[in-house]
C-alpha cells in the first residue's frame, strides 16, 4: 500500500496524543496543588524536570524511526528481564491509572451532572471512551486528542489570564511556606515522578507512532516536529496549571485537599467564588477535557503496550524482522484493562488516593533506570555529542533524587 508522504501538519499525533495523556492528573492536580501550597517557588522545578526527562521521550522517537521496530522490542533484544521488569510496572500503572484518571474525570462531570453517582458516572465515561477506541482505535484518537489539546490550550490561557486579573497580592517570601523541607519530598517526588508524564509512555508513544506510520509515510524531521510540539506544549501547561493554583488558591485559609478528585472539585469551586460562579463552566470545562482526554490515551495506550509486551515475551523464536509470531485483539486488551480499573474503583476506591500517590512514587524511582535503558539503545547510532552530554545530566539529577528520596524514607 503506497502512503502519502507527511507534512508538518499531517504528520501531528503522537506527539499530541502524548501531550493528552499528560495533561491529566500531573498538570491538573499536581502542578496546580503545587501551586495552591507553595505559591510561584516550585516553577523552575516543573521545568527542570520537564527539560531533564526530554531526552529520554526523544531517544523513543528516534529509535522507532530509525530500526523501524518499537522500544519494547529493543527492551527485549537487550534481555528478556529489561522486558519483564517494564511488563510487571505497566500491569500496575495501567490497573491504577484506569482507575484514577476514571475516576478524577466522573468527579469533574458531576460537576454538571450532580444527580448522577460517581460510580455510574465512570460507567458512563469508561462506555464513550470503549465506543470511541473500539470503532475508530488509533485513527480516532489521533483526531480527538488534536481537538482536546487546542481546546485545552486556548481555554487554560483565558483562565488564567482572568485569574491574573483577579489575582490578591502575593504574600511576602519569607512568610511563604517553604517546599525545601523533608515533610514535602513525597509531595515533589510524586509531582516529578509523572511530570510530564510516566517514563513508560514513551514506550507508548513509540507504538502510537507506528500505528501512525500506518497512516502516513513519516519523515524524521515532521516525526520530531509533532513530538516536540506535544513535549513543549505540555511544558508550558504545566507552568500554567501552576499559575492557576498559586493565582486562585495560594494564600486562602481554606485548606488545601490533597486527594486527586475532591482537590480538582475544590479549584473549580474556589474558581467560582474568586471570580465568579459563570467561571466554574469554563474551568470545569478545562478540568473535564484535561482528564477526558488522559482517560482515552490511557485506555489506548496501556491495552497497546500490555499486548505487545505480552506477545514478545510469549514468544521465543522471532521473525527475521523482529515481529512475533503470536497476535492477539487489541480489543480485548482494551476490554480486560477497562474491567481492572473498573472493578479497582468498585473495590478499592477508599484507597486509590494512596495507591495513586504510590504509582507516581514508584515512576519516579523507576524513571532512571528506564532513562538509562532508552539512552542505551540509541547511543551507539547517537551523533550529536551533545544530547549525550543531555542525557548524562538527566540521567544525574533523577539518580540523585531518587537516591536522596530513598534515603530519607529509610531514615524518616
Amino acid at each position: 500500500m503506497h502512503l502519502p508522504p507527511s507534512t508538518r501538519r499531517s504528520a501531528l499525533g503522537p506527539g499530541i496524543i502524548l501531550a493528552t495523556a499528560a495533561v491529566g492528573a500531573s498538570h491538573l492536580v499536581a502542578s496546580t496543588q503545587a501551586g495552591a501550597l507553595f505559591g510561584w517557588q516550585l516553577w523552575w522545578v516543573i521545568l527542570l524536570v520537564n527539560v531533564l526527562k526530554y531526552p529520554f521521550f526523544r531517544f523513543a522517537v528516534t529509535y522507532t524511526l530509525e530500526h523501524n521496530e518499537n522500544l519494547m522490542v529493543g527492551y527485549l533484544r537487550k534481555g528478556r528481564w529489561y522486558l519483564q521488569l517494564f511488563t510487571g510496572l505497566n500491569i500496575l500503572a495501567a490497573v491504577v491509572n484506569t482507575a484514577g484518571v476514571l475516576l478524577l474525570t466522573a468527579a469533574l462531570l458531576q460537576l454538571f451532572l450532580p444527580q448522577l453517582s460517581i460510580t455510574l458516572l465512570c460507567w458512563l465515561l469508561l462506555l464513550i471512551c470503549l465506543f470511541i477506541l473500539l470503532a475508530g482505535q488509533y485513527r480516532s484518537l489521533d483526531v480527538i486528542s488534536k481537538w482536546i489539546m487546542s481546546l485545552l490550550s486556548i481555554a487554560t490561557v483565558v483562565a488564567v489570564v482572568m485569574a491574573w486579573q483577579n489575582a490578591a497580592p502575593m504574600p511576602a517570601p519569607e512568610t511563604m511556606p517553604s517546599p525545601w523541607q523533608l515533610s514535602a519530598i513525597a509531595f515533589l517526588v510524586a509531582m516529578m515522578g509523572w511530570m510530564p508524564v510516566p517514563i513508560e509512555l514513551s514506550a507508548i508513544n513509540s507504538l502510537w507512532l507506528q500505528s501512525k506510520q500506518k497512516l502516513t509515510q513519516l519523515s524524521p524531521r515532521h516525526a520530531l516536529f509533532d513530538f516536540h510540539l506535544g513535549y513543549w506544549v505540555t511544558a508550558l501547561l504545566a507552568l500554567l496549571f501552576l499559575a492557576l493554583g498559586a493565582m486562585v488558591q495560594f494564600g486562602t485559609e481554606q485548606p488545601i485537599a490533597m486527594a486527586g478528585a475532591q482537590f480538582a472539585t475544590q479549584f473549580v469551586n474556589m474558581y467560582g467564588s474568586t471570580i465568579g460562579a459563570w467561571s466554574e463552566y469554563l474551568v470545569g470545562a478545562i478540568a473535564f477535557l484535561c482528564m477526558f482526554g488522559t482517560t482515552l490515551a490511557v485506555l489506548d495506550g496501556y491495552s497497546r503496550t500490555l499486548r505487545e509486551s505480552f506477545r514478545l515475551l510469549r514468544t521465543r523464536h522471532q521473525t527475521a524482522q523482529g515481529k512475533p509470531r503470536l497476535n492477539s485483539s487489541l480489543r480485548w486488551w482494551l476490554l480486560g484493562q477497562s474491567v481492572a480499573g473498573m472493578l479497582a474503583i468498585l473495590f478499592f476506591r477508599g484507597a486509590l488516593g494512596p495507591m495513586l500517590t504510590f504509582a507516581m512514587t514508584a515512576a519516579f524511582l523507576t524513571t532512571p533506570f528506564f532513562a538509562w535503558l532508552n539512552y542505551s539503545l540509541v547511543r551507539e547510532n547517537l551523533p550529536q555529542q551533545w544530547l549525550r552530554v543531555y542525557a548524562w545530566l538527566g540521567l544525574g539529577y533523577l539518580s540523585l533524587f531518587s537516591l536522596l528520596y530513598v534515603v530519607w524514607l529509610v531514615w524518616r
